[in-house]
């Protein structure tokens, strides 16, 4: 592990809410396991196999070490969690959690939550998707009467209907099946001193097309699903069904943002099956990944691809 290890001893302040080490893309021979992430106050250190209480104790030396250096007489605070076989552990290692935890990014504000769960409320592998749809509603001025519409699929914490306001789009409507992660996305706009423009359903997407079909048509869909949620979303078999609603969804010269996170599907499964399905919709590009997430292998890490409708 000594690449965490360097990689700790190297680190900055943390003060937004990003990765510090990404074992996780291979660059690092012997650290495939581990992940560190900063939500600052709290570091995060994860790992994807069993840990012997020796190698904690040498990486909790490490960042006690760094934070001495670096931590202007602010306590650490740091929390572990294990991942092995469908099952997770947390422990606070040492310091506290805020409660409410928020976080930033990029100036926005996210209520996060690190020591309950795997999925944190904000994903930071998307920070270049958050920032991709902040400038393209900013880039968009001419829309402004009657304003900018965002259909926000698999919402999660909102996180992409929030950039989207602030950026000018005058409505998101946010679905996701979780109705307590629209909860937290509802307090990431208030936090954020949203107060209006989002709207949020909590039903099964592929059960509520007549009142999407409605909202619409819009300039902008993000699709941003689980790669695999048994009994909610497979990837190799419902993406499909939300690609042949593309066109009907999209306005005239309105843009779709389709994001797959399944390091065993690669860009092509999303470019072949739009070619088939969606047509008249062109790639535009991919959107490039954070730096500190590279991969090996492109194709398996994260997928963010654009398409733009005629028009």
């Amino acid at each position: 592990m000594q690449a965490l290890l360097d990689a700790i001893a190297t680190m900055e302040l943390p003060t937004d809410a990003r990765r510090i080490f990404h074992g996780r893309g291979g660059l690092f021979p012997g650290c495939e396991q581990w992940a560190l992430d900063a939500y600052a106050p709290v570091l995060l250190l994860t790992s994807f196999k069993p840990v012997a209480d020796e190698e904690l104790a040498t990486i909790g030396a490490a960042l006690d070490a760094r934070w001495q250096q670096i931590g202007a007489d602010t306590p650490l605070n740091w929390v572990f969690q294990c991942r092995y076989e469908g099952q997770s552990d947390t422990r606070l290692m040492a310091g506290s959690v805020p409660e409410p935890h928020v976080v930033t990014e990029n100036g926005t504000r996210y209520r996060v939550h690190v020591l309950k769960g795997q999925n944190h409320g904000l994903f930071l592998d998307m920070a270049e998707g958050r920032r991709w749809v902040r400038e393209h509603v900013a880039a968009h001025p001419e829309l402004e009467r009657p304003g900018l519409k965002v259909l926000n699929l698999f919402a999660y914490t909102c996180a992409f209907s929030v950039v989207a306001r602030q950026a000018g789009a005058r409505q998101v409507l946010n679905l996701d099946m979780s109705q307590g992660a629209l909860a937290i996305g509802q307090q990431n706009h208030q936090i954020n001193e949203i107060s209006d423009g989002a709207s949020f359903l909590a039903h099964d997407i592929f059960k509520t097309w007549g009142k999407i079909t409605r909202g619409g048509p819009y300039h902008l869909v993000i699709i941003d699903p689980p790669s695999y949620q048994k009994g909610s979303f497979v990837a190799t078999k419902d993406y499909a069904k939300l690609m042949r609603r593309l066109p009907d969804l999209l306005r005239p010269g309105g843009h779709a943002l389709l994001c797959l996170n399944a390091p065993e599907l690669g860009q092509d499964f999303l470019q072949s099956q739009m070619q088939e399905l969606a047509p008249e919709l062109a790639f535009v590009e991919r959107v490039a990944n954070p730096a500190v997430f590279a991969d090996v292998s492109p194709e398996r890490s994260l997928k963010v691809l654009v398409y733009r409708a005629p028009g």
